[in-house]
């Protein structure tokens, strides 16, 4: 009997567990692939727990939207560091991750068959869930630094579009958007009755100097302005599963249907480790930034030895490279060349939306300090003996 074919035929399979399955079969690979940081939440989060346990009633479903202490704690990091009021008109709702905050507001704001404009590069499963709902997603190319092209996104707007996207820090990029061209895109959003669905996630990893900036800061853009967060980098708290949006209140009712429906409401234990982990503050962010810069600038160091193979746009954000490699290879055999051959793994560009060129994306993050440095002069080991090798290259 042939399988029911779904919606989920058309939908992209996630790559970080095929790249994580090669690099089970190759033991002792370094990951520069997946997008996480190398510490740990910080120790005063865990402190909550006794908190949590201590109430019988935590054991037992709690508010869709999140605990009131998480709402509140929330609020006020939104208000001193984003710039971002909460009043009657905008809603939190604490959600399990980042990606999960983007579902609801693609399911609350369309029906099947509208549109959403991502930006190329793309974060995969930003792509994926569009699909997942039913939708189309309008892919606009940026420019040569990957950043974004407002007149572009502005002819890509059909009756059908619902949303445009924006995410910086940027993944996969690590590209920052001037403040200037985000404030054109809400200003787009808010003339042609759209929603800006404004992903800040890596909102605390900038470098040389660059800028973080909330759309949602914005006066009175409130009303078409959906900003999602994370807790899974900053904090390393991507295990723990906890992120939040800000939604308009015309929203609220949609979005708590989603989340009652797909989740009830978020681990509760996991809120309380959140609100210990906002109470330790950006500060804990910030003291591990340090060592992912000096990552960062190492990375920029050797790439500047390959200049003639491989081309690295600006990126003063996130912890992400989007190199492209001047060689016939494909981006998955360019990666699973670099599994095997040099025991590192990058993320394949394809799977971000790129279907020319040879396009890698590494993440310099993920490891300790030393482990680190391991994997980046395997990196360049691997780059380097690519670059030399006549049948990898153009």
């Amino acid at each position: 009997m042939n399988p029911i074919l779904s919606r989920m035929e058309g939908v992209q399979s996630p790559i970080i567990p095929q790249i994580g399955e090669l690099i089970r079969t190759y033991p002792g690979t370094l990951s520069l692939g997946q997008g996480v940081v190398y510490y740990p939440p910080p120790p005063a989060a865990f402190e909550r727990m006794t908190e949590c346990l201590a109430d019988p009633n935590n054991h037992k479903y709690q508010a869709v939207e999140g605990i009131p202490a998480l709402q509140e704690a929330i609020a006020t990091k939104l208000q001193s560091e984003n710039g971002i009021p909460i009043h009657d008109d905008s809603k939190i709702i604490v959600t399990a991750g980042g990606n999960m905050a983007f579902m609801n507001a693609i399911l609350a704001i369309t029906s099947p068959g509208d549109e959403i404009i991502i930006q190329t590069p793309y974060y995969f499963n930003h792509e994926m869930a569009i699909a997942i709902a039913g939708c189309q997603a309008v892919c606009v190319a940026t420019d040569e630094n990957y950043q974004l092209r407002p007149e572009a996104i502005a002819e890509a707007i059909t009756d059908k579009t619902r949303a445009i996207v924006t995410i910086s820090p940027n993944n996969p990029t690590g590209a920052v958007y001037s403040e200037t061209a985000l404030r054109q895109v809400n200003q787009l959003c808010g003339d042609r009755g759209l929603y800006h669905i404004s992903d800040e996630a890596y909102e605390y990893f900038t470098y040389d100097g660059a800028t973080h900036f909330s759309p949602g800061s914005i006066p009175n853009s409130h009303s078409h302005t959906i900003s999602l967060f994370s807790l899974s980098k900053a904090y390393g708290f991507a295990g723990w599963r906890i992120g939040y949006m800000v939604i308009p209140k015309s929203l609220l009712t949609a979005v708590k249907k989603i989340q009652d429906t797909i989740l009830i409401c978020p681990p509760v234990m996991s809120q309380y480790v959140a609100l210990g982990a906002l109470e330790a503050g950006r500060n804990y962010c910030l003291e591990h930034l340090p060592i992912i810069s000096e990552m960062r600038d190492l990375c920029l160091k050797r790439f500047s030895d390959l200049p003639e193979f491989c081309t690295v746009p600006e990126a003063k954000g996130a912890f992400y490279f989007f190199i492209k490699l001047e060689s016939k290879l494909s981006p998955m055999e360019a990666a699973k060349l670099l599994i095997e051959k040099f025991r590192i793994a990058t993320i394949p560009g394809t799977t971000f939306g790129i279907e020319s060129g040879c396009f890698l994306r590494v993440s310099y993050a993920g490891l300790d300090r030393e482990t680190a440095l391991r994997g980046i002069n395997r990196l360049f080991r691997g780059l380097g003996t690519m670059y030399k090798t006549p049948h990898s290259r153009m």
